[in-house]
């Protein structure tokens, strides 16, 4: 059965693009799209039952016991060309019938129909216009999917639409992972088939998705496919993130993403038992944020703090089975914390190897933050020896980034080099890379932030204006999150 809209030729990338430019421009004139934090989710969900119509016309062609994951009158095919629907009868179908079938109805079916329903459950229409919800759903219709191809170069420009949500977001004090950090740290990992892999704070997917593009080629069968899917594992708490998080993992081929919306703080001290163990967490987790009382009441009371990093870090630690290691980007204001801080490096220490600390220059998530930050290797296989630090610096002539000249693959490649196999073996120090003993960590009260000894006299050399700019612009920062601090503890009283 050919779906809605297709014609002979496969829509190419670029014609893809000048579709999306022209819905994109279509949802500006209506009135209930505010900016593109509205009018991105609206694209999205649309977008994505676009290609999902797609991706079940494969699985019809494929499969012998297929049965369809929506309905009629329901699917893409069935409603999007219809000429009856337009204007005030298409918003009050897809008011009134469609969003409620999404939501509610495919309760009881397969696992992987099951998905819709969590995904849809606060999914709303935001277009007030029939009309011009008519004209953004024809324009989706003439994308043509019609190869396995197509479904990659829609997935393609889909991370297009999530960096677009990524930079909207970061006005609303969320900052997410630059690809080349998000590609180092999983390729550092060396992951395996067969071992679950968990981003707690998985946001739009990108540990995810790079650790399915790491391993789907060793994954020779079907079984093994299947089993990859399964191991992907993700937590996100917020609805904007996690919904593009399950079409992004959809569009690239993982038909049940196992992605749990819930404050993973939550999540991961709700599990018990040896299930509920992971073999990798990758992620990123939010930094800076502060979490209401009744998170830390689940946390023994040595390390309760308000840092939600810290706490994702101990959480981290009770997750991981033996054996299990983790790649977690932290800022520096973490590996220098007391108090509880000090509590959570300390167990960090004695539990697991913390065999590498790679230090990412400062600006990394610019136009954001400039508070620099940090990306944490370690194996849960018994207490610290000695930390290696490597210092990752811009390419000469740049002193910082900026979001059109953000941190390349590249500026990783010297550190890859040095980092050996599997079990680091031939490590050396050089101007970027040294070593610490875990003595040494310990008797400085377990402080991690340590600079490059090759760089003692850097700050001499640096112009004065350019060090004034950085100070400035970290203590707005911070005083940015203390007047944040202020407030929260104002209205604890």
């Amino acid at each position: 059965m050919a779906a809605a809209g297709k014609t002979a030729d496969k829509t190419s990338r670029a014609r893809l693009s000048a579709v999306i430019k022209s819905a994109r421009d279509t949802m500006r004139k209506d009135a209930g799209l505010n900016g593109d934090l509205d009018r991105l989710p609206q694209l999205s969900w649309l977008l994505f039952l676009r290609a999902f119509d797609a991706l079940e016309d494969s699985r019809e062609l494929l499969e012998e016991d297929y049965r369809p994951a929506i309905d009629k009158p329901y699917r893409w095919r069935d409603w999007a060309g219809d000429p009856d629907l337009y204007g005030d009868a298409l918003r009050d179908f897809v008011n009134g019938e469609l969003l409620p079938y999404l939501k509610g109805n495919l309760e009881g079916a397969t696992p992987r129909d099951a998905v819709l329903v969590d995904l849809f459950k606060d999914i709303h229409n935001r277009m007030l216009s029939g009309y011009l919800l008519g004209d953004l759903v024809r324009q989706l219709n003439e994308i043509n999917f019609a190869s396995s191809d197509d479904i990659h170069t829609m997935a393609y420009l889909y991370e297009s639409i999530l960096r677009e949500v990524r930079d909207a977001a970061g006005d609303s004090g969320e900052f997410y992972t630059p690809r080349p950090v998000i590609r180092f740290a999983v390729k550092q990992s060396f992951l395996s088939l067969g071992e679950s892999i968990l981003d707690p704070a998985c946001g739009t997917g990108g540990f995810l998705v790079e650790s399915l593009e790491e391993l789907v080629d060793r994954a020779d069968s079907t079984e093994a496919r299947q089993q990859l899917q399964r191991d992907l594992r993700g937590i996100e708490k917020k609805p904007l993130p996690y919904l593009l998080c399950m079409m992004n993992l959809i569009l690239h081929g993982i038909d049940s993403p196992t992605i749990v919306r819930n404050n993973a703080l939550v999540q991961m001290t709700s599990e018990y038992g040896p299930g509920s163990k992971v073999d990798v967490v990758l992620t990123n987790p939010p930094f800076g944020g502060e979490e209401e009382a009744s998170i830390l009441e689940r946390f023994p009371k040595g390390v309760q703090t308000r840092e939600t990093a810290w706490l994702f870090l101990v959480a981290i630690l009770d997750k991981l089975k033996p054996g299990g290691r983790c790649a977690i980007v932290l800022p520096n204001g973490v590996l220098f914390g007391e108090g509880a801080g000090t509590r959570i490096k300390e167990r960090l220490l004695r539990e697991c190897d913390l065999h590498t600390i790679v230090r990412l220059p400062q600006g990394v998530f610019a136009p954001y933050t400039q508070i620099p930050a940090n990306i944490l290797f370690f194996e849960k296989t018994g207490p610290t020896k000695e930390t290696w630090f490597y210092e990752i610096v811009p390419p000469d002539g740049r002193k910082g980034y900026s979001k059109t000249k953000p941190m390349r693959d590249d500026e990783f490649e010297e550190c890859v080099k040095w980092w050996g196999d599997r079990e680091r073996e031939g490590r050396e120090e050089n101007e970027r890379a040294w070593r610490v003993p875990v003595a040494d960590i310990t008797a400085n009260g377990f402080n991690l932030d340590l600079t490059n000894p090759a760089n003692g006299d850097d700050l001499i050399h640096r112009p004065p204006y350019e060090l004034i700019s950085d100070l400035v612009a970290i203590e707005r920062e911070i005083l940015g999150l203390l007047e944040k601090l202020a407030v929260n503890l104002e209205g604890l009283k």
